[in-house]
């Protein structure tokens, strides 16, 4: 793959992409506390079919920093005015977790500039998100120090303490990744999952227009919500990916990528 990487300016700063491959264009967004490192894998897959763009979200990566709490909206005009410095008009988006929420602002939001939508592990339950709490991610499985500023963590204490939130066979050049991209958070690695909890994703999936491909991984641990999840977006198919769990854009990039470039290369109705 030869992966190029630049910078888009934008109104919450510089914004840093990898870029690859040709053709028709494909934009990447990652999970909370990652960053387009974690979508290579991926992007080697695509990159045979599609132009490839892999952005960080602002704090993230490395993206500038931004002081305030973004918003999903936030990350997906930004993610527009991305594709505008590329001078790309239209594309598919395929986002895993946060980024199947920023995924969908993106394709709600601006109709036109979206052809179809993927949908990775997303984050769907039925009833509202108790607000004032960290959801289903437990700050104190993801250590800081007295200023707040992140940890690294082993494999082992990944997974004796957050289980949920890894492979199911991580090795550890995805843990040293996944510890790069804390750090390169700092403070703000918490922006990303607080936008998801502003966010009203019943009502962002229900303004899809566009065609919808829902990839769930078997052992990941939203799939109990899944038939629920299919209500909020009529026509939307889904698709269990056998032995995935959390992280499949990376464990899993060979079944993503050929899901997405099945259903992009259907014709639609």
């Amino acid at each position: 793959m030869s992966l190029e990487r630049g910078l888009a300016k934008t109104r919450l700063g510089q914004i840093h992409y990898r870029k690859a491959g040709f053709g028709e264009s494909i934009m990447l967004f990652h999970i909370n506390q990652q960053s387009s490192a974690l979508m290579l894998e991926l992007m080697a897959v695509l990159s045979t079919r599609f132009q490839v763009i892999a952005m960080d979200y602002p704090s993230y990566g490395m993206s500038d920093h931004v002081a305030t709490q973004p918003t999903i909206s936030d990350y997906a005009s930004v993610a527009v005015e991305v594709m505008d410095t590329l001078g790309i008009e239209r594309a598919h988006v395929l986002g895993e977790a946060v980024g199947s929420l920023v995924a969908t602002e993106v394709a709600a939001a601006y109709p036109a500039r979206v052809g179809k939508a993927v949908l990775v592990n997303c984050p769907f339950v039925p009833g509202a998100r108790p607000k004032g709490t960290d959801g289903d991610i437990p700050r104190e499985t993801r250590p800081g120090d007295s200023s707040g500023f992140p940890l690294t963590r082993t494999i082992e204490y990944l997974l004796e303490n957050d289980p949920e939130h890894a492979p199911m066979y991580p090795t550890q050049s995805w843990m040293d990744r996944i510890n790069v991209a804390q750090i390169e958070a700092g403070r703000e690695r918490w922006q990303a999952i607080d936008a998801l909890h502003l966010y009203d994703l019943k009502v962002g999936l229900r303004r899809l227009t566009c065609p919808v491909l829902m990839l769930t991984g078997e052992h990941f641990y939203f799939i109990q919500h899944k038939d629920e999840m299919l209500r909020e977006v009529p026509g939307a198919r889904l698709e269990i990916v056998p032995g995935g769990r959390f992280c499949m854009t990376w464990e899993k990039a060979p079944e993503v990528g050929a899901a997405a470039i099945a259903f992009i290369g259907e014709a639609s109705d």
